[in-house]
């Protein structure tokens, strides 16, 4: 059933077709996951090796599968009957040693499923991309969507997976996929608190002591969910959009998640060299203990790195779309991960 937002200039279609999320038990995934199934989609949500729990089992019109995005015949069989996808799926390491591994699935992987959906004619591909993807060097100051890839030491192993992801999308456009591509600045949310974006809400209860300056984009994943779904139900398509609800220094993000959980923000600003010694202490400990390597060397010099990202064009497309304020967002954040530990803010340890 077509639609249109007034004014807009842009026609959003209603269906009701089976709709494909990889990577469906992941940060993004799994609210996106919830999102489209309350609205009444039906969805096939694949997911690798961790199975998703009962929650995610038990909601309406979802069926889970098992998927190696690195197996073609399981790709074929996943997108059977499928018209739409969103592609979430992709491994996010800063070790070195996962670099190979990492190029692979999110490579490789998005190659096959590009592959694929050429082959079975689907409709419409979203590509949960990232802000890195769009590359970042030593003069890079201000970033659009416009910005073009320079190999740069700022750059990632992570960042350039996802650039050579992207590549892959583009490539099925040409081949004449209809697809957008989405780069979400960092994104936040409930979701597992020892993990990614979400495992700074517990460093922030813990009091963690130290802040750089380094800037950066920083979204809510409820906001990526909408805007990859306004996206998938418009006519829009062979375009790329940054999501961010704004840029904001590392120092008052942790100052902002400290003050929804009543603890103490951080008050010792990290200077490059203090950084470069943690990175290589972490690295050393790895080596020796086995330990996860939670500050890397990238990690810790893009933390020092001030990044503006525009989120002018989206709001171009689809005029109605609004950003959560990132002060909702963490507000929301601090009250789930309160909840799920069974803590009250500012009381006991985590």
């Amino acid at each position: 059933v077509p639609s249109s937002v007034p004014g807009s200039g842009i026609t959003f279609i209603q269906r009701r077709e089976m709709v494909l999320v990889t990577g469906a038990n992941g940060f993004v995934g799994r609210h996106l996951v919830q999102y489209l199934s309350a609205q009444g989609q039906q969805v096939r949500a694949l997911y690798h090796r961790r199975q998703p729990d009962d929650t995610l089992r038990q909601l309406p019109g979802v069926q889970w599968m098992q998927c190696d995005l690195l197996d073609v015949y399981a790709v074929e069989e996943a997108l059977q009957g499928v018209e739409r996808i969103y592609h979430c799926a992709a491994v996010v390491s800063f070790h070195p040693r996962d670099k190979a591994g990492m190029m692979q699935v999110n490579v490789t992987g998005t190659a096959h499923l590009v592959d694929e959906a050429l082959v079975q004619g689907v409709q419409k591909l979203v590509y949960i991309s990232s802000v890195a993807a769009l590359g970042r060097n030593a003069g890079t100051v201000h970033i659009t969507e416009e910005e073009q890839w320079a190999e740069s030491r700022y750059n990632s192993a992570y960042a350039q997976s996802k650039y050579l992801a992207e590549m892959e999308v583009w490539r099925g456009m040409a081949e004449g996929l209809d697809a957008v591509v989405v780069n979400p600045g960092i994104i936040l949310g409930a979701g597992d608190w020892n993990l990614g974006s979400s495992r700074l809400m517990k460093l922030a209860y813990d009091e963690f002591p130290f802040y750089t300056q380094g800037v950066n984009a920083w979204v809510d994943v409820r906001d990526v969910v909408r805007g990859a779904v306004m996206l998938m139900e418009s006519d829009i398509t062979a375009e790329c959009f940054i999501l961010s609800a704004g840029n904001y220094s590392y120092r008052e993000v942790f100052t902002l998640m400290a003050e929804a959980l009543k603890r103490r923000p951080p008050r010792k600003r990290a200077t490059l060299l203090m950084t470069g010694l943690v990175w290589r202490w972490n690295m050393l400990k790895s080596v020796f203990t086995g330990a996860t390597i939670t500050i890397t060397k990238e990690t810790a010099r893009n933390a020092q790195k001030v990044c503006y990202y525009s989120n002018d064009k989206l709001r171009r497309f689809i005029p109605d779309f609004q950003y959560t304020e990132l002060r909702d967002t963490i507000g929301a954040m601090a009250g789930a991960f309160l909840a799920d530990n069974g803590m009250s803010p500012g009381n006991g340890r985590f």
